[in-house]
């Protein structure tokens, strides 16, 4: 059984594949049952849609994978904490747990909608932040 830091590698990868498509550098995968099910990233820029978030992109391979919209038997972990669009679209999935890297001081969801997950989902905050808030930090660093 891999552990979080495992998982939230993977979705690093994820992230700096956005990186390098000049996206905002946030990768995401869903895991059920100790395998990835879905992965992601930002597609913003890509598909012109302000909704594009690595999380909904991996939410919704995750469903279409499990073949229904409640994913309360996986985990997604994603490199930055999610805001509260991302948030509440993982509360309407009822995920069951979200992994996330480094905090996202702005535009988290613990700022503005902190009730915005599912009351049973499990949250585990800071696997890998150091690694997740420098990507992005180099990554708004090169564009100013």
């Amino acid at each position: 059984m891999a552990d979080d830091n495992f998982y939230m590698k993977q979705a690093l990868a994820e992230a700096r594949e956005a990186y390098r498509e000049g996206e905002i550098p946030i990768g995401a995968v869903v895991v059920c049952k100790d395998r990835i099910i879905a992965r992601s990233h930002n597609l913003t820029e890509l598909l012109h849609d302000v909704t594009a978030h690595a999380e909904m992109q991996a939410i919704t391979a995750a469903a279409v994978h499990l073949g229904g919209k409640y994913l309360a038997d996986c985990t997604l972990y994603v490199t930055v904490e999610p805001c509260t669009m991302c948030a509440g679209a993982l509360g309407w999935a009822q995920v069951g747990r979200v992994v996330y890297g480094a905090p996202d001081e702005k535009r988290g969801y613990k700022r503005f909608a902190p009730m915005a997950l599912h009351p049973r989902t499990q949250v585990t905050a800071g696997i890998m932040a150091e690694e997740c808030a420098a990507l992005m930090k180099s990554f708004f660093e090169e564009r100013r």
